[in-house]
């Protein structure tokens, strides 16, 4: 029997930026704004920016994955915030090298490349990259995408408390978990979007807890 095809995580650049987008529409589709996809000037902004951020994955020499991430200050104490205040509205230009934390805005795998391991190697790459730079946390504020499905018999709280301690699955949350990541907190009207209530849980992911 052959093996499984490997992931390989590499940055992206300027050459990428056809197989990036054609990813997110893959990725995400209507009801998900289609105006959040990244745009041509947001990759290039992420390349300039942060360019050990900007992610992808290959498999066989084709573009299946990407993630991207920039670099923010942060304690566990702040207030709650949006996607567009945490990412600059997708450009990246409040990066800041002197932060704490890797902020992940974005990660999104081909439907055809799934169960290949390929979030996964995402991840740990974004992992080690927050050892590399001695940051304290990764974060993501990860969509509830799964909450239209109990919108008439819970609330967005009760939906993330059930999700959190593993009562329900959600599409992302529940991978999140089993990569390490663990609430923080409940984020309201983090990014419009229909199937989440436009609420998301920032998920944060410790070196200090997972030391190899």
């Amino acid at each position: 029997m052959d093996s499984a095809p490997v992931p390989t995580i590499r940055p992206y650049g300027a050459d990428d930026i056809p197989a990036l987008r054609a990813i997110q529409q893959a990725c995400f589709p209507p009801p998900f704004p289609q105006s959040l996809l990244w745009t041509r000037e947001q990759i290039l902004s992420h390349v300039e920016h942060f360019p050990a951020g900007a992610l992808c994955a290959e498999i066989d020499g084709q573009v299946v994955g990407s993630a991207t991430a920039l670099i923010r200050r942060w304690h566990a104490d702040d207030p709650p915030h949006t996607w567009s205040e945490a990412s600059d509205h997708g450009f990246l230009r409040n990066h800041d090298p002197h932060g704490t934390a890797l902020y992940g805005v974005d990660i999104a795998v081909h439907p055809s490349a799934r169960r290949h391991g390929v979030a996964r190697a995402l991840y740990q790459a974004r992992y080690r990259l927050v050892r590399r730079l001695g940051l304290v946390a990764f974060l993501a504020g990860s969509r509830l995408s799964g909450y239209h499905l109990h919108r008439s018999g819970l609330t967005i709280q009760d939906y993330a408390a059930a999700v959190a301690r593993g009562a329900l699955i959600d599409p992302v949350i529940t991978p999140q978990l089993r990569a390490g990541l663990r609430p923080v907190q409940l984020l309201t009207n983090y990014l419009s979007d229909e199937e989440s209530a436009d609420a998301a849980l920032l998920m944060a992911w410790y070196p200090a807890e997972h030391a190899s």
